[in-house]
């Protein structure tokens, strides 16, 4: 569904990615897993338009992309939740539920999009319970499932998770991984960079890691959480 060939960017003089390339199938859950400033960020925001590449190809299903906006990525199926959830604050759920389907409601309404809107609630019942409660009030485990539920809004093909477990307790995480197993189920091909590598490794079948802007290592989930070196640097083992 997504291949990314040699692809390289950073930002003003600074290069941050060098020539990265992986893939992810329709339907499958792909983890990103690598330290703090490893370049997971830039890579997720290099595929969902927000930075343009300054090398290399990005294809959705055949089709480049590299040079698309980010709203034009919408239209192939692409969104991310990003880095900090970056809901927005002073509107309620809904209205921020309603964001996520901006390209759905404007300048023609979706019907479809009362539907998904009840999909979301029934994945995330608080939500629903908090609908019209400003999103600026919410925990940070419901935040984050609002990022997830916006950007379901938008019906993607390929989800670009960025840290989903960021400032999170155990539980919560436990909760939010949970629900992301669920989509990837459900069919959803899910990109997730996540510094939890073990959660990560869980619930994805295929790994990348990532070290100083370079993929350096890349398996099945099962071989990377066995493989000694990556253990004993992201699994504390």
């Amino acid at each position: 569904m997504l291949e990314v060939e040699a692809l390289e960017a950073g930002y003003g003089s600074i290069k941050v990615l060098h020539k990265i390339s992986l893939r992810v199938e329709r339907g499958q859950s792909v983890c990103l897993i690598g330290a703090n400033g490893a370049g997971k960020s830039t890579l997720l925001r290099s595929l969902a338009g927000l930075l343009r590449p300054s090398a290399g190809r990005i294809l959705i299903e055949g089709k480049e992309i590299a040079n698309a906006s980010a709203s034009a990525r919408l239209d192939y199926g692409i969104t991310l939740v990003p880095e900090g959830r970056r809901v927005f604050a002073p509107m309620t759920v809904r209205e921020n539920l309603e964001m996520g389907a901006y390209r759905r409601l404007w300048p023609r309404r979706d019907r479809g999009v009362a539907a998904d809107m009840d999909m979301v609630f029934d994945l995330f019942p608080r939500l629903r319970e908090r609908q019209s409660q400003t999103a600026g009030l919410l925990s940070g485990g419901e935040q984050q499932m609002l990022a997830i539920g916006r950007a379901l809004m938008s019906k993607p093909r390929l989800m670009l998770l960025d840290e989903p477990s960021m400032g999170l307790a155990p539980k919560v995480v436990q909760e939010i991984f949970a629900t992301i197993r669920r989509l990837n189920a459900e069919g959803m091909s899910i990109l997730l960079a996540e510094q939890n590598a073990n959660m990560a490794l869980k619930s994805a079948a295929w790994g990348y890691v990532i070290a100083e802007g370079e993929i350096v290592r890349t398996a099945e989930s099962a071989s990377l959480a066995s493989d000694p070196s990556v253990r004993a640097a992201y699994l504390g083992l």
